[in-house]
């Protein structure tokens, strides 16, 4: 596959509500889109950097300009899928800038083939089912109000953001309400310490899927530790950042379970790689999200699809996160989101609204 060149797009996303974690609050999506064009056919990525380094080190200025400067021009003008992630290898780090600009490619080859994102990866469903991400909010009766209206919406799991100070009380209160059949699970995005574990062995009470990055993002042996003196599974999300990472963890008994984030270990093929390795060692995977629009979303649902991916992710609808989505939006249907089964990513911008959003175009020639 040629390509002719390659343009950076920011679109300016406002959420419908603030989103607010253990690290910050987020009141709208600054979003880096990646547009690869070849003499056949375009193909999109979307960067998840968020605007500041509060999730990870990577934030979207930052990946603009390691993309304009280094990791676009090491691409050969002609190259497979396959070979991005080789051509990028020597840059360290910049996971989610190499995962938007490999997703664009494949996406293009992929549309030029015929083939969907999903049957490439290897899904085998065309529907997955769909859980929601709750933030932390400014009372346990505005938690119970929020977590109902997604419970009505037919959301199958909802995952609690939690922190010191809004972590058992809360989730008490919406174990009381909604009953042991509600899927729970809970996040706390490394807020926590050691130095908290009999704190966080109250969690145990209350029958939990699992607690996700619990300790710093750097430390899987505290991870291990932690894993033998609480009994609720620990998911690890910040930590993973490759199979290398998965491996590591799992040899270390640092989780039982791992959040795959397309953007965060730097694209799906990667992504695949860790599903892969999960899966032979029974390790559990789902599928976790950054906000994205209708484009990484897309991915995403085509990724859940794969046979390891047993428990519900943070696929959400497209109207979860935006009055508008940039792409035909993912409508939930019984709990599930369709896979995507056109060629590519099987959704497209669409223009009027692209335009409307946009607030700045980049085109680099190769």
């Amino acid at each position: 596959m040629e390509i002719t060149g390659i343009e950076l797009r920011r679109i300016a996303m406002p959420l419908v509500a603030p989103f607010r974690t253990s690290f910050g609050t987020e009141t709208s999506r600054d979003v880096l889109l990646v547009r690869v064009v070849t003499p056949e056919a375009e193909g999109w990525g979307e960067c998840v950097a968020m605007s500041e380094p509060l999730y990870s080190s990577e934030y979207v200025d930052a990946a603009a300009d390691v993309l304009r400067r280094f990791l676009i021009p090491a691409l050969p003008r002609d190259l497979d899928p396959q070979a991005v992630g080789p051509a990028l290898a020597p840059f360290k780090g910049h996971r989610m800038a190499k995962a938007a600009l490999e997703a664009a490619v494949l996406d293009a080859s992929l549309r030029i083939t015929g083939e969907s994102f999903a049957r490439y990866l290897g899904a085998t469903r065309d529907r997955v089912p769909c859980g929601v991400s709750v933030g932390i909010m400014g009372s346990v009766a505005e938690l119970l109000d929020t977590v109902g209206a997604y419970v009505e919406e037919g959301y199958v799991r909802v995952k609690l953001k939690i922190g010191p100070g809004w972590d058992v009380t809360p989730v008490r209160a919406v174990r009381e309400r909604f009953g042991e059949e509600l899927l729970l699970q809970v996040d706390a995005n490394a807020a926590y310490t050691l130095a908290d574990a009999r704190h966080l062995a109250r969690l145990d009470d209350f029958d939990l899927l699992l607690i996700e990055q619990p300790l710093a993002d750097d430390d899987l042996v505290q991870h291990a530790r932690l894993a033998r003196s609480i009994r609720t599974p620990i998911c690890l999300d910040e930590s993973i950042e490759s199979a290398a990472h998965a491996a590591a963890a799992v040899s270390l008994g640092a989780c039982s379970v791992v959040n795959i984030k397309p953007g965060r270990v730097g694209g799906y093929l990667e992504a695949r790689r860790i599903h892969d390795l999960c899966r032979a060692h029974g390790v559990v995977v789902w599928c976790g999200g950054m906000l994205e629009t209708g484009i990484g979303r897309a991915g995403n649902v085509a990724l859940a699809a794969l046979p390891g991916f047993t428990l519900p992710g943070d696929t959400s609808a497209s109207r979860r996160y935006f009055h508008t989505d940039v792409t035909p939006p993912f409508e939930l249907d019984g709990g599930h989101l369709d896979v995507p089964d056109g060629p590519g990513l099987g959704v497209d911008p669409v223009p009027d609204i692209l335009d409307e959003v946009t607030t700045a175009t980049e085109w680099i020639r190769l």
